[in-house]
């Protein structure tokens, strides 16, 4: 059964970068197109960045557009987003998992980023 385990949030001033990360168990973490969401108090969750089995394409909401950057590592199993330029409104807890709704796997406990002076 894969699982996955989000790390590297915390409290960071606007302005300010943080680097999240996606360990995934289990052998099909590279066969398949991956994804960070979020989700904020009281909000549904949104989709913010996509990234394809081999990197080579990737997507992101609007609202992140130019100041995030998703990556992965097949050989580590793990998922990035790097995240510079925070602004309050990023504050949610992250998390990831698989892009397609129909394969997606338990929600982890996800990662909180907290952005605020």
């Amino acid at each position: 059964q894969v699982q996955f385990v989000e790390s590297g949030g915390g409290l960071v001033q606007p302005g300010g970068s943080l680097r999240l990360s996606c360990a995934a168990s289990g052998s099909t973490f590279s066969i398949y197109t991956m994804a960070w969401y979020r989700q904020a108090p009281g909000k549904e969750r949104e989709l913010v960045a996509t990234i394809t089995t081999s990197g080579g394409t990737t997507t992101y909401a609007d609202s992140v557009k130019g100041r995030f950057t998703i990556s992965r590592d097949n050989a580590k199993n793990t998922l990035y987003l790097q995240m510079t330029n925070l602004k309050p409104e990023d504050s949610a807890v992250y998390y990831c998992n698989y892009r397609v709704v129909a394969i997606q796997r338990s929600w982890g406990q996800g990662t909180q980023v907290t952005v605020s002076s």
